[in-house]
């Protein structure tokens, strides 16, 4: 890819280039399944949707407890050896799927797995963040955000895709499997050139396990959460059961996808110049429109419309979002930045996954996704009305 300007520091160096394909094969890994397991919890243990909620959530529950403790390890030790272990235990999960033979115990590895999947995900994003030369954060951070959005929105649909061709969910576990080792593989080879570390020593304190002075920002990442926990867990039973789409859930994910990928490219202009509350809201206001959309007009031409333009509002959002975190820190506190908003995402997405599973099992497709629309639309004028004019007070870089 070429640099905007041959004047300024090279973004696409080596390590920052591996940090990313790491980072993209750990979600891709993670969510290869994600669409699926509430088909395959539905035809292997016939749990109802409630249960199938509560069962999705428990690795949610495991991120949000590990993650904050992970951005102070992540701060305070050798960071590319935290990253390591991590990523480790994060791989060895997924035997654990294979060998499940009850939904207890498929709770207990699911739940498990998201104790390495949350200290994974800080590390990485620090290590590639270290990655970077210093006049290319913004936007180097707001590609790297590219490499898990696009796995969140392409895993799924080769998840489906394959599962339809094969009809075999073990095969589905071991391509996860060997995707995360990949994804190891990549992160082992990363050597960070820009490392902060701490000035003295560090004792646990909050400020160490959450950006305290973000507390605007981790609200508005909880919200935003919301919706995509309903969203990327139910989408493909809706569309079986409502929609009788059976093979087209994997186009809506390409779609979103493609909006993605379009939405990060022209954003990373406004992002290097500092753009950044501006970048969190336009891409707000657009997945306002796409899922609100797809939540009144039940029809395929909807279900299909509303994809790229979620993609292209979490493309713009999601970057605008980290970098706020990311100028609200100190150097030596990036690590806990990341698990910060990491945590609010995370809390929103379990909260999302949950919620979603008691009002489509008592309420219908209708409550579930006319709540995922309204969450996007509070958490939006949330961040027009006081999280902006909070960041642009209080920002430090």
């Amino acid at each position: 890819m070429t640099e905007p300007n041959e004047s300024l520091p090279r973004l696409w160096n080596g390590n920052y280039c591996r940090a990313m394909a790491g980072n993209f094969m750990l979600f891709f890994s993670f969510y290869l399944l994600t669409p699926l397991l509430p088909i395959y919890l539905d035809a292997q243990f016939h749990a109802d949707k409630d249960l199938i909620g509560l069962v999705l959530s428990g690795y949610v529950v495991a991120a949000l407890i590990v993650r904050p403790f992970s951005g102070f390890v992540v701060d305070l030790f050798d960071r590319r050896r935290v990253l390591m272990l991590c990523f480790f235990c994060f791989f060895i999960c997924f035997t654990g799927y294979i060998g499940a033979g009850t939904i207890l115990m498929f709770a207990i590895v699911r739940t498990i797995h998201g104790l390495p999947f949350g200290a994974t995900t800080v590390a990485n994003s620090t290590v590639a963040i270290d990655s970077l030369h210093p006049q290319r954060r913004n936007e180097g951070t707001g590609y790297y955000g590219l490499s898990n959005n696009l796995a969140m929105a392409i895993a799924p649909s080769a998840g489906i895709w394959l599962y339809a061709a094969t009809d075999n969910f073990t095969l589905l576990f071991w391509v996860a499997l060997v995707v995360a080792f990949g994804g190891f593989v990549c992160a082992w080879s990363v050597r960070p050139e820009h490392t902060a570390h701490p000035s003295g020593p560090r004792r646990l304190t909050l400020e160490h396990l959450f950006l305290t002075r973000a507390w605007p920002l981790a609200i508005n990442g909880l919200l935003f959460g919301l919706p995509w926990g309903v969203m990327s867990n139910y989408v493909a039973i809706y569309a079986k059961e409502q929609l009788s789409i059976t093979d087209g859930t994997g186009l809506f994910f390409a779609l979103v996808s493609g909006g993605l990928f379009a939405s990060r490219l022209y954003g990373a202009k406004g992002l290097r110049k500092g753009r950044l509350a501006e970048n969190a809201i336009e891409g707000a206001l657009l997945s306002c429109v796409g899922l609100t959309l797809f939540a009144i007009v039940r029809a395929p031409w909807a279900f299909y419309l509303s994809a790229p333009l979620i993609g292209l509002g979490n493309g713009r959002m999601f970057p605008g979002m980290l970098n706020m975190f990311i100028s609200m820190a100190r150097p030596d506190q990036r690590g806990t930045a990341n698990s910060t908003i990491l945590t609010s995402w995370d809390l929103g997405m379990g909260l999302g996954i949950l919620l979603g599973g008691v009002l489509l099992e008592y309420s219908g497709y209708t409550a579930a996704f006319g709540f995922t629309a309204a969450s996007q639309i509070a958490s939006t004028l949330l961040l027009i009305l006081l999280t902006r004019p909070y960041f642009m007070k209080n920002r430090i870089g």
